[in-house]
């Protein structure tokens, strides 16, 4: 799932410290490096977008580093029914579903998750601030639990967990990550994965400042 990183559109919390343009950028950063580590993952990879492209930031690398992946567009009005409505467009089969807030994100820690699914109905992976930034299943039709779980809370993780056991799921965990809303979360996310083009665009910044 992933929002194309127009200025003004994309990262709207952390744009208020650092601009509109600055946000952008880094989302662009965090976008890249998402499909880097899931392009490593596996050869099988899907994005659901939203947002104009053409628009966006760094746009002709996004579209370069997408080459051989199938291109969903989100439909639905509450994110929760564009993710279930994503999880349907993208087909049967076993699938992992990350967005773009965790640009520190490996490969290794993808595959890790797989394998949680593989003994597990779905799998959830916490992010510290009481969202998520993974859900497994196994079949599309699982993902349909999501549909009226309030997103970007708090609980939004409890919620999300509680509603997949509601659905008569198992639930296995994956580790715990920290995403990307605040200034406070972009540093600590880039001091842990200096090699990523988030941290370099972090760094960027702080020297054109």
């Amino acid at each position: 799932m992933a929002k194309a990183p127009v200025p003004g559109l994309a990262k709207t919390r952390l744009a208020a410290a650092v601009g509109d343009e600055a946000a952008a950028d880094l989302a662009a950063a965090a976008l890249l490096d998402t499909i880097s580590a899931c392009r490593e993952a596996t050869a099988d990879c899907s994005i659901a977008l939203t947002g104009v492209l053409e628009d966006a930031f760094r746009a002709e690398e996004i579209r370069a580093a997408l080459a051989g992946w199938s291109i969903l567009w989100q439909r639905g009005e509450a994110f929760a029914e564009r993710l279930a409505n994503a999880h349907l467009d993208a087909g049967p089969g076993p699938l992992l579903q990350i967005g773009t807030d965790t640009p520190q994100v490996t490969a290794a820690q993808l595959r890790a998750v797989a394998d949680v699914l593989t003994n597990h109905d779905t799998v959830l992976g916490p992010a510290d601030d009481g969202g998520w930034w993974v859900l497994g299943r196994h079949d599309a039709a699982q993902a349909e639990a999501l549909r009226g779980v309030p997103m970007s809370t708090s609980t939004t993780g409890d919620d999300t967990r509680a509603a997949l056991v509601a659905h008569g799921l198992s639930v296995g965990l994956a580790e715990s990550l920290r995403d990307v809303d605040t200034v406070e979360d972009t540093e600590v996310v880039a001091a842990a994965a200096p090699g990523t083009r988030f941290a370099r665009a972090w760094v960027a910044m702080g020297a054109r400042s």
